[in-house]
């Protein structure tokens, strides 16, 4: 199976994220473009298993790359970078090329451009976005991605025990500090705080 038409990926973009918007429509044209300049045509298919996708924000956009590329978090092939940008980073895991793909803020003014009477700017995005030329969307570059054997897809590793409060730790993701073997939360890095009764 090789990429799909357009409408077909806005339909499944629609019920994976709840509804449809500009972010969904540029995610969608953003991984189209990466794996096309990769030369990787079927995803979901014969090249399911050569591709791992960097994302740079937690937003629409990404929901969509992921109807695309097929990559998930669950998969281990869908990895976050927390850096705000609407961009993300292919990489084939067979030939090691690495592309990065990110959106670029012209795109919106070429969207009012195109459509001044639209008056809702994200109809307004989201008709520009369909039919912009991919140069007018993107900028990409070329870059080499180093992905270490326990962050691939499909690695079966050790799992060891934070010394502190006994919960497991897969894929290498444990700190020592002070001679302990340490998850990172017990090292300092909780994101949460714990209530007390």
């Amino acid at each position: 199976m090789a990429l799909r038409e357009f409408d077909e990926y806005v339909a499944a973009a629609e019920i994976l994220h709840g509804h449809m918007c500009a972010g969904q429509i540029l995610g969608l044209r953003l991984a189209i473009h990466g794996l096309t300049l990769l030369g990787l045509d079927d995803p979901l298919g014969a090249h399911r298993k050569r591709l791992i996708t960097f994302v740079e924000i937690d937003r629409c956009a990404t929901d969509a790359i992921t109807v695309v590329t097929g990559c998930r978090m669950g998969k281990r092939a869908l990895k976050f970078r927390d850096f705000g940008k609407v961009a993300a980073t292919f990489r084939d895991l067979e030939t090691g090329r690495a592309v990065r793909v990110v959106a670029l803020e012209s795109s919106k003014q070429r969207a009012r451009e195109l459509y001044p009477h639209i008056e809702n700017k994200n109809k307004q995005q989201m008709a520009a976005y369909r039919e912009l030329p991919d140069h007018e969307l993107f900028a990409h570059q070329w870059v080499k991605v180093d992905v270490a054997p326990h962050d691939l897809p499909g690695y079966k590793g050790p799992r060891v025990s934070c010394a502190r409060c006994g919960e497991g730790i897969n894929f290498s993701r444990e700190v020592e500090r002070g001679g302990e073997t340490l998850c990172r939360s017990c090292a300092g890095e909780r994101y949460y705080v714990v209530e007390q009764p």
